[in-house]
């Protein structure tokens, strides 16, 4: 009897733990509002596409925002990331105001700082990123009322010297810090006597320096930090009451709203259907959220490693051809673009015989070098910043990532080459090209037959060196979105705050890459190269010549 009883009492254990990892989502809140017919054309003709809720977000930030390879959980396929899905706190409210305004909702992924210019531009018609409307990002855009009110704390090791601090005043010589562009960095001159730190660009950042001992710890809201102590055992957040905890007058706030261009009309209707969230339903939604993005028992480092593979190998292979994708086109286009600058400055024209021809030759040419210098004399990032949302803002041209990314690529790699290539053409011996004039070649047919096939054999190590390089500075044009290798590993180290672990994955497989590349260059380069040995093949005649002396 007792044995039969504790059958059933696993069976109906089982079932509960069952019922319990398949849940669904906390019902979601009826946000319905109603719209006037004038309401719905302004906001139709408000938005970047008819019918569409364009939401900008890092899918980095767990659990307000997180990104995973499947739907499941009521998560919203990426739509500048074929393949990866949006999930957590922020998308669960995205769906809920995509529906009450009757639109479509679609995420887009971004970096954090290029959130704003993506919503001035038009690229994106709203931010939900847990992003908090303090008075620096008021002058740029605006936000809606709350839709989650979190308190501050401070995220330390959990065996660490500061574990058991009872105030914001315990602080003392501790190294701290907080992330950048937020009004966490504010706060910071409140820890008394603590040794601060420059503000780091993520939540994953700080936390691989604080398992590192690099600092002692850093702000952040509840919701953030509940999702990195998940993630992390080692670590834990420490919360204080009112007296001993952060001071946030003024126009410090801990609310997070959604950000609007200036004068949206979206503001109005988002605010409408805001009014029906109470906190007891936020509270429980963030904690689901908080629930859903735990990453199981094993906390051996090798095993979390197996579990990112297992969970987003498929994310890290398409990053990774990405990347190989963008390298080899811009690399091919780039030296197009090298080769025909430097033929262009190599062609000879006399100012006595030709004035006209001279003057437009040296106008093209000055242009010429003011692109060489441009864009060899300015980073690569700063260069994707003004094309992708420059082009937009300024001339409505709205560029995809990748197509952006391969753009900005080629041209930088054609202002490096251009000179790389013009060093080829001028080491080649001047007599040649006397000899292939004297016979009757133009100076076309100089280039293509005589000069060009051994200035690209001169510089084939040094174009195979700039494919390697690009292979790797395509990690900076994550900050225009592009899914190559780096934007998917600061996507996964964000979602799962395992950062060391994801980035030794990213390293092994940014190796291969490089490492497979160079040899197949070397391989290729070794073929043009010619046989080390020669054979003189000589005629009958030229034999018997040679035997008799008749030379």
């Amino acid at each position: 009897m007792k044995r039969m009883f504790n059958v059933w009492l696993n069976i109906l254990l089982t079932l509960i733990m069952a019922v319990s990892l398949f849940a669904p989502l906390v019902s979601a809140q009826d946000l319905t509002i109603e719209l006037t017919d004038d309401t719905r054309q302004a906001i139709e003709e408000d938005l970047s596409d008819k019918g569409i809720l364009k939401v900008g977000m890092e899918a980095n930030y767990a659990p307000y925002n997180w990104s995973q390879a499947t739907d499941k959980d009521g998560a919203v396929a990426i739509s500048n990331s074929p393949g990866e899905f949006a999930n957590g706190y922020d998308v669960q409210i995205a769906k809920q105001l995509a529906e009450a305004l009757g639109l479509e909702l679609q995420i887009v992924k971004l970096e954090w700082d290029g959130l704003p210019p993506a919503l001035q531009s038009g690229k994106i018609d709203a931010i939900i990123a847990g992003m908090s409307p303090t008075p620096e990002r008021k002058k740029q855009i605006d936000f809606s009322d709350s839709y989650y009110k979190a308190s501050m704390v401070i995220v330390v090791q959990k065996d660490g010297s500061y574990a058991k601090a009872q105030s914001i005043r315990d602080f003392k010589d501790a190294k701290m810090t907080a992330q950048l562009n937020t009004f966490h960095v504010d706060l910071l001159d409140q820890l008394e006597g603590a040794d601060i730190q420059v503000p780091m660009d993520t939540f994953p950042t700080m936390t691989s320096a604080l398992i590192s001992n690099k600092i002692d710890g850093f702000l952040s809201d509840i919701a953030g930090a509940m999702g990195i102590v998940a993630a992390n055992p080692n670590l834990t957040y420490l919360q204080f009451d009112e007296a001993n905890s952060f001071e946030l007058g003024g126009d410090i706030v801990t609310d997070v709203s959604v950000g609007l261009r200036k004068d949206s009309t979206l503001n109005e209707p988002i605010n409408q259907a805001l009014a029906s969230l109470d906190q007891d339903y936020q509270n429980d939604l963030m904690e689901q959220m908080v629930n859903l993005n735990e990453k199981g028992e094993d906390t051996s480092f090798f095993g979390q490693v197996a579990y990112i593979w297992s969970e987003y190998g498929s994310q890290f292979i398409r990053g990774a051809i990405n990347t190989l994708w963008i390298a080899l086109l811009s690399t091919i286009i780039g030296t197009l673009i090298g080769l025909l600058v430097a033929i262009y400055r190599t062609i000879p024209i006399s100012r006595k015989n030709n004035l006209i021809g001279y003057i437009f030759y040296k106008i093209l040419d000055f242009l010429i070098v003011a692109y060489i210098e441009i864009f060899r004399g300015t980073p690569m990032m700063v260069q994707a910043m003004l094309i992708f949302y420059g082009l937009k803002l300024f001339f409505n041209l709205d560029l995809s990532s990748m197509v952006a990314a391969v753009l900005i690529v080629s041209i930088n790699t054609g202002a490096y080459l251009s000179e790389v290539m013009r060093g080829g053409i001028t080491s080649v011996d001047e007599g040649q090209a006397e000899a292939a004039k004297a016979i009757g070649m133009n100076h076309f047919q100089t280039m293509s037959n005589v000069v060009l096939p051994q200035a690209l054999r001169a510089t084939l190590p040094a174009l195979g060196n700039e494919f390697v390089i690009n292979i790797k500075d395509t990690s900076v044009l994550n900050v225009i979105a592009v899914t190559e290798l780096f934007f998917t590993t600061k996507s996964v180290a964000g979602s799962t705050y395992l950062t060391f672990q994801t980035f030794l994955i990213t390293s092994i497989i940014y190796f291969v890459l490089t490492f497979a590349t160079t040899r197949i260059l070397r391989l290729i380069e070794f073929k043009l190269s010619g046989s080390k040995h020669y054979s003189v093949h000589t005629s009958s005649t030229t034999v018997e010549s040679l035997e008799k002396g008749d030379y």
